[in-house]
């Protein structure tokens, strides 16, 4: 959406004004922001890089968390350690006022790096029991340095805010996990209830442009791991075997059906078979294969579609293989990241005023959301308040200009050559979570619930 579509679409809005935040001047704030982001950003390039270089699996997140508990504390906050597991929760008070939580995640990704960088990562960890690489290719190492940024940028203007922050370093989000072990560790019981909660996710769009969803912003997420079973033999005697590798494959393509004929086609689903492991060698028919399986989707009764269809599909196949049922397993799941649309709104008017060198895209409630997922839902639904999560661009226009000159797909979250440029990417964070934070505290009490 272009810079003109974005301010037509906030005057459209306008015509049911939110409570109006009554934060001081943005773009002065914006200068004292980028002040301190002068003084501070060689110190937090460095600690993205040491974190980039160093990635930790999900629940496995002790040197990382240690590292930011280090740096809260340095800055005058109150820092408990292992919240759900390997995560942390830092509180500073200034004063009476809203409490307002801001949220970067921990993990990385059991994914061999394949980018150039002079600080690419050459960690292992175990995955079941396999030393496994290591790759920060989400982006969540941006988002730890603009997490550490946003606390020093508030505290820098601590003048001009009263209430509590609450800083949540999460992990296991890539196993959509670990939000819900904080939650159930008590982050809300144990800790001040969020009235605003704040979150982002560096992506492939330009350096500059930041992206703020009304309505739903991502999909709802389901893994789903199968194991078929059969009876093993030699692979010249398949008539002496029930063979799980058939039974499979036969899933494999029957599963898409619930896509293509069972769900309607005008919403939103995915069935994902990402992993398929069955046998050892070639004339070895085994007794078993094991399928791992993403399911994604927007609406909650696709949402349940896609998941009896996976099931049903499974039983079927064993049945007309003659097999033993199958082991269907729902390994982990989360529901759509849904940003409150007037708060949304109320932000992009803020950030366009504040942030006038950037893009500012506010996209509304009726166009769709992301395809992919992201456990912050947990937070919602728990209760932290009124909530945004933003997209923020991490490419600088040259480098998705180079890509495209040369005929190759620009490198998204996930892939191992996945390379955010820091400066642009850190920087931008600190500067929209730290307005957005400020227009948080800086609303009328009435108005956070």
């Amino acid at each position: 959406m272009s810079v003109a579509a974005t301010l037509a679409l906030l005057a459209a809005v306008s015509a049911a004004p939110a409570t109006p935040p009554v934060s001081p001047d943005p773009a002065a704030t914006r200068q004292r922001i980028d002040a301190a982001l002068d003084r501070g950003y060689p110190e937090l390039e460095a600690l993205y890089r040491d974190i980039h270089a160093h990635p930790e699996l999900a629940f496995q997140e002790t040197r990382t968390a240690a590292v930011l508990a280090a740096r809260m504390r340095a800055l005058g906050f109150t820092v408990t350690e292992h919240v759900g597991k390997t995560g942390l929760v830092a509180i500073y008070r200034n004063g009476a006022g809203p409490t307002v939580m801001i949220r970067t995640e921990l993990d990385a990704l059991p994914l061999l790096e394949k980018t150039d960088l002079s600080y690419a990562s050459h960690a292992e960890q175990p995955v079941e029991g396999k030393p496994t690489p290591v790759d920060h290719a989400c982006g969540h190492d941006i988002h730890m340095a603009w997490w550490i940024g946003t606390a020093d940028a508030l505290l820098a203007i601590k003048d001009q805010w009263h209430g509590t922050l609450l800083f949540v370093a999460q992990p296991a989000e890539e196993i959509i996990s670990g939000a819900k072990a904080m939650v159930a560790d008590g982050l809300f019981t144990r800790f001040p209830r969020p009235d605003f909660s704040i979150a982002a996710h560096v992506g492939p769009d330009p350096t500059g442009t930041v992206t703020i969803k009304q309505g739903v912003m991502s999909s709802a997420s389901d893994t789903v791991a199968i194991t078929f079973h059969g009876v093993g033999a030699h692979g010249s005697m398949p008539d002496k075997a029930i063979d799980p590798i058939v039974e499979g494959a036969q899933f494999v393509t029957d599963v898409q059906t619930v896509i293509s004929r069972r769900k309607d086609p005008k919403q939103f689903g995915v069935v994902t078979v990402g992993s398929f492991n069955g046998g050892t060698v070639a004339n070895i028919i085994p007794d078993h294969a094991d399928l791992q399986l993403t399911l994604r989707s927007f609406d909650p009764q696709v949402r349940a579609l896609l998941n009896e269809g996976v099931a049903t599909t499974a039983k079927a196949v064993a049945e007309m293989a003659h097999a033993p049922a199958p082991d269907v397993r729902h390994l982990f799941g989360a529901a759509s990241v849904i940003n409150d649309a007037a708060l949304a709104a109320e932000y992009a008017r803020l950030l366009v005023v504040a942030l006038p060198s950037h893009r500012i895209d506010l996209v509304p409630e009726s166009e769709p959301g992301g395809s992919a997922s992201e456990d912050y839902s947990a937070f919602v639904e728990a209760g932290a308040g009124r909530s945004v999560y933003f997209g923020i661009g991490g490419y600088e226009p040259a480098t998705i200009a180079r890509y495209k000159a040369e005929g190759k797909p620009l490198p998204v979250n996930h892939s191992p050559y996945f390379a955010p440029a820091p400066e642009p990417s850190i920087k931008t964070g600190v500067e929209v979570l730290t307005i957005a934070s400020l227009a948080a505290f800086n609303r009328s009490p009435a108005s956070a619930r």
